[in-house]
């Protein structure tokens, strides 16, 4: 059964007080859960997409360097056999181009690598509280079994602690 299915089943059942807001707080605490969890969702996805656009970008470095190495050693190879000063200036100049080109790239590649780390920090964070968020649904199913008021009151610490974290991940 899924939480939504069992939050509704409790709230059609309740007609005690106590079960109508153990219920009633059930319902909105399953509404955020919902959506802590599909935010949570995106930034794992947000995440691997970086770290993607970074391992690209090191790949694209990657073949930058041996462009370099190549040219390097052309240059070294005409410049051994006493060739053309013009050929051996213009692997020269190739050769600074891509030291260049992949210093740039190494900067890009870096850059997504640590904003990838970042979102996943923040995923992290946001599934912990749904963790929180879900042992909240939990409590509150026992308190209206139950009808026991410190399992209420545990549910609501637990969803205020899960939407405290939460939150928290917006602040990093």
């Amino acid at each position: 059964m899924s939480v939504h299915e069992e939050v509704e089943e409790h709230v059609h059942h309740a007609e005690e007080p106590f079960d109508k807001r153990v219920a009633g707080t059930m319902a909105i605490v399953a509404a955020l859960l919902a959506v802590v969890s599909v935010w949570g969702q995106h930034l794992t996805t947000e995440e691997l997409l970086l770290q993607q656009r970074s391992s690209d970008q090191w790949a694209y470095y990657q073949a930058k360097s041996i462009r370099r190495y190549v040219s390097e050693t052309t240059r070294d190879v005409v410049t051994q056999v006493k060739g053309d000063p013009g050929v051996v200036k213009r692997y020269d100049q190739q050769a600074d181009k891509y030291r260049k080109d992949g210093d740039e790239i190494q900067k890009e590649a870096q850059g997504l690598q640590d904003e990838s780390k970042h979102t996943g920090t923040r995923a992290v964070r946001v599934h912990g509280g749904e963790v929180f968020l879900e042992i909240a649904i939990v409590f509150s199913s026992l308190a209206i079994l139950t009808k026991r008021f410190p399992l209420f009151a545990a549910g609501l610490a637990s969803a205020l602690v899960g939407i405290g974290i939460s939150v928290s991940a917006l602040l990093l």
